[in-house]
């Protein structure tokens, strides 16, 4: 099954992260090569994807020099040393604009690292630019940014899904290995999952979300896009510390999608059979609504309570459409919001006895395939359906329960790529990477 999109294949297609750390240590391979790579790939293929908004060549070969030194004299901070790696342009990363995708911040330089941008540094990556957001996060589809849309490596006329609308790009055309993203309500695992490459969103404050803009602050994630996911473990680990691995065999369950949203029958059909023949589980009645609501309802609270200021006196620098969101969520009573908050506490039991009998929940990552850039209604078999609720189904339910989830590549559906979601309990993510090495096998066999 190839998984690749042939017309757009940068240096990185097809390789993996701890290939590139045997490279780098075996002297087949240098950081400055590796970096020069990444950054002649952006600058052939990024008029056409618009994956990346700041990219700070100087910056980038300078710390690759030094990785390069480093590893010369002995010093090896791990996989990811020399390696270059993307970053969400709302993750802050000192003296390199970053805009958040708005006008707002069209000039905007910070001081200091994010949390999870320090930790990167203390690894050894090389940082080479900042990829394309949905304007401050707030849209699934990775099309409205004051910088333009990025464009899926698979067709360029389509959405990468967003809001890590580049981070999905770049990872996807093979211009970096490695993207860091963010996940409010399938941020990381949409794009991932709509442009052909791994996604992990891991537990809430997994990976800190200091120094990352908000969208909502207590349902924004941290997370990794990469070509696989043991690329997604490795760098998550090189983050965040060992995960260690899981004893015996993972239980795993297909989790019926039509109980949280009709989708295209020839996605199911295609990421169904890539799970393989599984044990089959349903939420329980009227679940996916309050789990719809209650992620609605928090994220519109805590959205608005973010832009306040600039809702009341720049509003005419905000995108059309991101506006006009804020301006239904500005809407939202407070009444509501402390309603939906003590719900959220009490969705993750009845959510969490799905896992009695099970380790992981396998479902698809997104219920269509990529939409046209720009669209807004669409028909799932035959029925009319909103495209950001499409794009969100499946994925804000587990922003919602803060469990870690990941999504693995399934195979294509008209030539463009469909996912896997793979989701667990809290501390148990082995478990993910576990079923994902067992269901790539079964397919290898396949």
């Amino acid at each position: 099954m190839a998984l690749t999109p042939d017309h757009f294949t940068g240096p990185f297609t097809g390789r993996t992260i701890a290939g590139l750390a045997e490279d780098l240590r075996h002297g087949r391979a240098t950081s400055a090569e590796l970096t020069g790579a990444a950054l002649d790939a952006i600058a052939a293929l990024n008029p056409a994807l618009n994956a990346f908004v700041t990219v700070d060549a100087e910056g980038a070969m300078a710390a690759a020099r030094r990785a390069d030194d480093e590893l010369a004299g002995g010093v090896d901070r791990g996989p990811l040393h020399g390696v270059p790696v993307a970053v969400k342009d709302l993750i802050m990363i000192a003296g390199l604009r970053v805009t958040m995708g708005s006008r707002h911040f069209s000039e905007h330089v910070p001081e200091a690292d994010a949390a999870c941008v320090a930790r990167l540094r203390q690894a050894g990556a090389v940082i080479v630019g900042t990829t394309t957001t949905h304007e401050f996060a707030y849209g699934p589809t990775g099309d409205r940014s004051a910088g333009g849309p990025a464009r899926n490596p698979w067709d360029p006329g389509r959405m990468t899904g967003g809001s890590s609308a580049g981070s999905g790009a770049a990872v996807a055309a093979g211009l970096v290995p490695l993207a860091l993203g963010t996940d409010t309500g399938g941020s990381v695992r949409i794009p991932a999952a709509l442009c052909g490459v791994a996604g992990f969103k891991p537990a809430y404050d997994a990976i800190p979300a200091d120094g990352v803009f908000p969208l909502s602050r207590t349902l924004d994630h941290v997370g990794v896009l990469a070509g696989s996911a043991e690329d997604c473990l490795l760098a998550y680990t090189c983050l965040t510390g060992p995960t260690g691995r899981e004893d015996g065999g993972v239980r795993v369950a297909w989790l019926d999608p039509d109980g949280l949203f009709p989708g295209d029958p020839r996605v199911v059909r295609t990421v169904h059979a890539a799970a393989g023949p599984l044990e089959e589980v349903r939420l329980p009645e009227g679940i996916a609504d309050t789990l719809r609501e209650t992620y609605t309802t928090i994220q519109s609270c805590e959205t608005a309570a973010v832009h306040a200021g600039r809702l009341a006196t720049a509003p005419e620098l905000f995108d059309s459409e991101v506006l006009e969101r804020l301006r239904v969520a500005a809407e939202v009573p407070g009444w509501r919001y402390v309603r939906a908050m003590d719900t959220r506490a009490g969705l993750a039991a009845v959510v969490g006895a799905l896992f009695d009998r099970h380790d992981v929940l396998a479902l698809p990552t997104v219920p269509i395939t990529a939409p046209p850039l720009g669209l807004r209604e669409t028909e799932i078999d035959g029925r009319p359906a909103a495209v950001r609720a499409a794009l969100l189904a499946l994925t804000s339910p587990w922003n919602v329960l803060g469990l870690p989830a990941l999504t693995i590549p399934a195979g294509t559906v008209d030539g463009l790529p469909v996912g896997l979601q793979l989701v667990c309990p809290l501390g148990r993510e082995p478990v993910l990477f576990e079923a994902a090495r067992a269901i790539r096998s079964a397919l290898r066999q396949g």
